[in-house]
Parts: C-alpha cells; sequence; structure tokens
C-alpha cells in the first residue's frame, strides 16, 4: 500500500483543524505542536490542501486556516487525494502491466482491495471521525499536556 506520511499527516492535520474548528481559525504552529509534525511540513501540506478548495488562510492576529465546508462533507479519501497520495495496494500502480506489460496473478485481487480502501476511506467524514468518543479523549489530552506546558501558539 501506498499511502506515505504525507498522506497520514494530512489527515491528522485535517482531523485536528476539525475538532478544534470552533474556536475559530487554526494555527498551523498549534497542529504542529499538538501532533508533532513539522511546521514547515504543514505549511507545504496545507498549500496542497488549500489549492484543492478543502481549506482557506485567514491573515492577521488569531489568523489560520478553517475548513472551507463541513468537516462532516470531508472524507478522508479526499484529503488523501488533495495531497496527491493514493491508497493503490498493486504494484503496477493499476496499470496491469505487473509482468514486463502483462497483468500478474494477483493483480485483480489487489485492485479490487485498493477499491475497497478507496471506497471506505470515501465513507468516513472528518466530522464522523471527529465525534469518535476515543478521538476526542486524545484532543482532550493533547490539548491539556500542552496548556499545562503554556505552549499553545493560539491560547489566550
Amino acid at each position: 500500500m501506498r499511502l506515505t506520511t504525507k498522506g497520514r499527516y494530512a489527515v491528522t492535520a485535517m482531523l485536528d483543524m476539525a475538532i478544534n474548528a470552533d474556536d475559530g481559525p487554526v494555527c498551523l504552529a498549534d497542529i504542529a505542536r499538538r501532533q508533532q509534525i513539522s511546521l514547515s511540513y504543514l505549511e507545504q501540506l496545507f498549500a496542497r490542501l488549500r489549492r484543492a478548495g478543502l481549506v482557506e488562510s485567514v491573515r492577521g492576529p488569531g489568523g489560520g486556516y478553517l475548513l472551507i465546508d463541513s468537516a462532516e462533507n470531508i472524507s478522508v479519501a479526499r484529503v488523501i487525494e488533495a495531497v496527491n497520495e493514493s491508497v493503490d495496494t498493486t504494484r503496477c500502480g493499476g496499470l496491469a502491466d505487473c509482468q514486463q506489460g502483462d497483468t500478474c496473478l494477483t493483480h485483480y485481487l489487489w485492485d479490487e482491495l485498493s477499491e475497497r480502501i478507496q471506497q471506505f476511506l470515501s465513507g468516513v467524514s472528518l466530522g464522523e471521525l471527529a465525534r469518535r468518543q476515543e478521538i476526542a479523549e486524545i484532543a482532550g489530552r493533547q490539548r491539556r499536556r500542552l496548556d499545562e506546558d503554556g505552549i499553545l501558539a493560539s491560547a489566550p
């Protein structure tokens, strides 16, 4: 499977935004601290997410990023696609030229798995994830830890 760090981090960052969206624009520095992702890497990801129409930037004091649509309408698959990732499980990238231009014995098995993964990720929204109890507990622990340390960039 070819879901790399780029796709995983994009989903993590967008889920962080969905969880913290009620507080207004979300600062990338806060996401970086909560999720332990490099700020410069997040900036690159958010440039792609912005071009894909998933987020918009807000400039000035209290600025950051906002989801353009509701978290309920943004699927995990859409986020992954926005950063040019795929969940293809075939060796050939779905081209059926696995063995010197010919289809290998297991091509259709891996191709069907890719389709099912895509369907699954298309059916899971950021809003659905944000409502999950275990995710809310993790987000609460992250927030408390950073608040106790006094290192949240957008903390009042």
